[in-house]
């Protein structure tokens, strides 16, 4: 999960939307006050935060972040691009900072480069079978080494068949898990997210089996 704290909310709207369409699970807060109430209820993987706020400066808000979660990676988004906002932000404990307006791709890139800065090296798990590759904690899938872009809800039914190789989950699992539904058990939509799913993963998609009438399975040994 990445949190961005933002209050212009087109900004906030495109980079949640820019964030799931590359595999992350995103949430956008408009003021302080909002994003430290989530945080009680979860510890995000990374921080958006933009220094110009409501409330409560995004200064003041690392600082407060650094006081209690010390390896949370944080980044900075600000429009204010001087060299004293810069060195200010780095010095509170800022991971990496990035001046409005910036590209999504660039947001994106800067992303991945402060999570595997992060990451423990013990979490570095990867899923493989085949050609098909994924590293969870950094939300990358690969097919012969190429990487393939999911949709937040395709990564997370990709990774509940990884982690379950050679099972087969049933509608019902993977409804629940992915969507968290409880009824509608005909509703089309898992079918839609497979055959996009096996789309995207080219000759990988094969491994991606239905069982008819029960649900789906992934195919394959793991090495």
């Amino acid at each position: 999960m990445i949190y961005l704290l933002e209050d212009d909310g087109s900004i906030r709207k495109l980079v949640v939307y820019a964030l799931e369409s590359q595999g992350y699970q995103a949430a956008g807060f408009e003021t302080p006050g909002d994003f430290w109430a989530a945080m009680d209820g979860e510890k995000p993987e990374l921080v958006l935060l933009d220094i110009m706020l409501p409330e409560e400066d995004g200064i003041s808000v690392l600082r407060r972040i650094r006081e209690t979660y010390r390896d949370l990676p944080v980044i900075m988004l600000t429009a204010r691009n001087t060299e004293y906002d810069k060195v200010l932000g780095l010095d509170s404990g800022a991971d990496d900072y990035i001046a409005k307006p910036f590209g999504m791709m660039e947001l994106v890139a800067r992303i991945r480069a402060v999570l595997r800065r992060t990451e423990p090296k013990d979490r570095a798990i990867e899923l493989k079978t085949g050609n098909l590759v994924m590293r969870p904690e950094r939300h990358e899938v690969r097919v012969n080494g190429e990487r393939v872009t999911l949709t937040y809800k395709e990564f997370l039914l990709l990774r509940l068949l990884m982690e379950n190789m050679g099972c087969v989950l049933t509608r019902e699992i993977l409804m629940e898990k992915v969507w968290g539904l409880e009824a509608e058990r005909e509703n089309r939509t898992l079918d839609v997210h497979i055959r996009t799913l096996r789309a995207k993963l080219g000759s990988a998609g094969s491994l991606v089996e239905t069982i008819r009438g029960v649900g789906y399975r992934l195919n394959g040994e793991e090495s």
